[in-house]
């Protein structure tokens, strides 16, 4: 481990917090041995129309123009797209990285998947669910040589509402790696911004409160030293989500209608966090009207002030978070306890609808089973039992992955905070008052962006105070500061 004096920039930072947190390191010997061994694995293609193929059987589509739309830096591809017109309806052939072919349960790569869950990512890095030679270049969706997967075919009608028409197993060639930063209008199908217009007028008809997150960024300040930059998602990437939602929408109501599946549910903020928000948006300057409700605020809020970036992020912190439920919790009378159901089904507040994760299998461990799950169930076949028993194991699993990751994306931005305020030790800064307990006065500096906690006597919950800084460790990743106004 790394001495506190030793930390002078994010890298040695980084460095000391994959030590303290257990971060994975490389892939042990015989799991980069057997995914060698998946990457050239030969496959079996066969064409359009010869009878229906079987479970490992990939039907010849690369004739079909399909494009993948990711940031920049970005290799492990998780989904391609095309889209066309059938009548009034829109038709999304959502190709999904067959991560299925590459991993099968019980293998080496499939366990170290299972002691994983996720792919861990920090500005420097990442470590990855799958070995770099399927997550990066056997199984990612790049351009050039054909490349399998799983491709969902979504009729997205007039009103966005949404239904699976079919499922399979395919060879697809992406035609073109476009980047959220660079892509204009005439790089993407014409169809392209109305899915999207329609999936969100849907949402607005359920009463969603779906909050795109920003991305935060670690960059080099003017003078030199590091800050923290918030970027606002732009309309391709809000576009770019309406068809994972889409498609996610549609698997979930196939594997309902099945009664079988893992369900993505979350219950909706609660009142006192709702309370802290208000609180937070008046800490950054942000006018929130009685009774407009958090989603439709949030969207009236300019992509392009960072101050927004700031309060989705406080947004974020305040979510009771979501659960994977198996559909077995729904046979109950009671449902599942997470509070994750309405009328009895699996539900998901922020979105008002049922959902599932099937779109990033690169990145999820969960996504692989719930994407096989479909596939049998899209083509009237029995889902295969080693995929339905892990349903039950999975929200175990995927939870220990995601904590992990949650507890290393907010180590980052603590180092990052830390780093950015170690000069400013003594200075004062203007707060307000979020939230009160037994551990102190929760608060929001307004300006940096920093949340933490302070002794605060006889204050409520949207006092402004003033608080100065008071000390700064970059290796423990804290700050400390003390009210003087």
């Amino acid at each position: 481990m790394l001495p506190d004096d030793t930390i002078d920039d994010f890298h040695d930072g980084f460095t000391r917090l994959r030590s303290d947190l257990d971060v994975p390191g490389e892939h042990p010997p015989d799991v980069l041995e057997a995914a060698e061994a998946a990457a050239i694995r030969p496959f079996d293609v066969v064409a359009p129309g010869a009878g229906a193929p079987g479970r490992w059987q990939h039907v010849d589509r690369t004739d079909r123009e399909f494009i993948t739309l990711d940031p920049a830096s970005s290799t492990d591809l998780d989904q391609a797209f095309a889209i066309e017109m059938s009548s009034d309806d829109v038709i999304l052939h959502y190709a999904i990285a067959d991560v299925g072919w590459f991993v099968r349960p019980g293998d080496p790569i499939d366990h170290e998947a299972w002691n994983r869950g996720v792919t861990i990512y920090l500005p420097d890095g990442r470590a990855g669910l799958h070995p770099d030679r399927i997550a990066e270049d056997a199984g990612s969706l790049l351009p050039g040589s054909p490349k399998p997967a799983i491709v969902f075919t979504v009729r997205v009608a007039s009103d966005g509402v949404v239904f699976l028409d079919g499922a399979e197993r395919a060879m697809i060639r992406n035609r073109a790696k476009l980047a959220y930063p660079t892509v204009t209008p005439r790089d993407l199908p014409t169809t392209f911004p109305e899915l999207s217009r329609r999936i969100e007028h849907a949402e607005r008809e359920r009463g969603a409160d779906r909050i795109q997150w920003p991305e935060q960024e670690v960059v080099h300040a003017d003078g030199g030293g590091f800050t923290l930059r918030f970027r606002p998602r732009n309309d391709a990437e809000q576009q770019n989500a309406a068809m994972s939602l889409a498609s996610n929408m549609a698997i979930a109501e196939a594997l309902w209608d099945a009664r079988t599946g893992l369900f993505r549910t979350m219950p909706p903020i609660d009142e006192r966090r709702i309370g802290r928000l208000r609180h937070t948006a008046r800490a950054f300057g942000l006018e929130w009207p009685k009774g407009t409700s958090l989603g439709a605020f949030e969207r009236s809020l300019p992509a392009d002030d960072p101050r927004t970036s700031a309060f989705q992020l406080a947004i974020r912190r305040a979510s009771g978070g979501a659960s994977y439920t198996p559909f077995a919790e729904f046979e109950g009378d009671d449902g599942p306890p997470d509070g994750g159901v309405k009328d009895g089904r699996p539900w998901h507040a922020a979105l008002a609808a049922t959902y599932v994760h099937a779109t990033a299998p690169l990145r999820r461990l969960a996504d692989r089973y719930v994407v096989e799950a479909t596939l049998a169930v899209a083509n009237g076949r029995e889902v295969p039992d080693e995929i339905d028993a892990a349903f039950a194991e999975l929200p175990a699993a995927m939870r220990r992955g995601s904590t992990l990751a949650n507890r290393v994306d907010r180590a980052a931005i603590d180092l990052a905070e830390a780093i950015l305020l170690r000069g400013r030790v003594g200075e004062t800064f203007d707060a307000v008052v979020t939230d009160e307990d037994d551990r102190g006065a929760r608060i929001q500096i307004c300006d940096p962006a920093v949340v933490t906690r302070t002794v605060a006597r006889r204050v409520d919950p949207g006092d402004d105070i003033r608080v100065k800084l008071t000390a700064v460790d970059v290796g423990e990743r804290s700050i400390e500061v003390e009210r003087v106004g």
